[in-house]
């Protein structure tokens, strides 16, 4: 089979008329000779596949039996990519103003760098720090939780969490990225395997860039790309959208396990043996905490 330059994947879990948007969006690169985009769709009950069978009959379309989560399907999809490139890219994003070529360019012309990601923005144009974090260090974690990241956006020692102290209008090294606009090189896949399948959903971005640097990898933010995000459709719990959101009392429920739980193995596979034992402590109390925060605001 001929190798590709890009694969795009993008997973598909019951969002319908956001998946069709964001084909469109992307439907002039899908369509070239050096370019593939997979859909993984997760079981959707909302007609997505038939939808996109009949409006892009070109899309790869792999059909799951059951919800497998974020890290088992997009894997399905990776194993089969031909690109040299993968762009994991959620459905509830839209390609603007050429955000994926003009990334792509960039990490062709920097063969140094393993990952890029562009400046991805939130339906408001603001942008979404998901896409331009640090990593979730005990400290990084307590000065955002505790609003010091808020209060002293500017200073390195309080705002490690999302590296608001950096430039947003130029190229710069990040920690990791979000997944929902994540450009990889194969070879990079190559060299630090797929993504960890102890995450069901969130998370995986966070471990799959520590990984990546462990091994001494770049992972870079572009901002003169950008694309949009229509963040929180599927999971439900994200206030940004909750009034296009579709999921279930139950859904929101299981997003909100699956974030906390997401917390919990990246600390316990990365940091638990770095730390004392009183600092293990405070962080796993301080998950258990949020999550039953979380879901008591969810029966509010």
């Amino acid at each position: 089979m001929q190798e590709k330059k890009l694969s795009i994947i993008t997973l598909s879990y019951n969002t319908r008329d956001l998946t069709l948007q964001c084909l469109e969006s992307i439907k002039q690169i899908g369509q070239r000779q050096d370019c593939e985009i997979f859909i993984v769709d997760n079981n959707s009950s909302d007609d997505s596949v038939p939808a996109i069978k009949k409006s892009y009959p070109w899309v790869r379309l792999i059909e799951n039996k059951e919800n497998l989560g974020f890290a088992r399907a997009n894997n399905q999809a990776i194993r089969l990519a031909q690109g040299q490139y993968i762009l994991l890219l959620n459905s509830d994003t839209e390609n603007i103003d050429n955000g994926i070529e003009k990334t792509l360019e960039y990490l062709e012309q920097n063969p140094q760098l393993d990952v890029v990601t562009c400046r991805v923005e939130l339906a408001d144009g603001n942008l979404d720090w998901a896409c331009h974090r640090g990593f979730p260090t005990p400290w990084a974690s307590f000065c955002y939780y505790a609003k010091l990241e808020k209060l002293f956006p500017k200073s390195r020692l309080f705002s490690k969490y999302h590296l608001t102290y950096q430039s947003l209008s130029e190229p710069h090294e990040i920690d990791t990225p979000s997944g929902c606009f994540y450009l990889v090189r194969k070879s990079t896949i190559d060299r630090v395997g797929l993504l960890d399948q102890d995450y069901f959903f969130f998370g995986e971005d966070v471990d799959w860039s520590y990984r990546i640097k462990q091994t001494g990898g770049k992972i870079y933010y572009y901002p003169e790309a950008k694309i949009i995000h229509y963040k929180g459709v599927s999971s439900g719990i994200k206030k940004e959208t909750a009034e296009k959101t579709k999921a279930s009392a139950e859904i929101k429920r299981k997003s909100v396990n699956y974030f906390y739980d997401a917390m919990k193995i990246f600390y316990t596979k990365h940091y638990k043996n770095k730390y004392l034992f009183v600092v293990n402590w405070l962080v796993y109390a301080g998950i258990a905490i949020k999550r039953k925060m979380s879901l008591r605001k969810l029966s509010v």
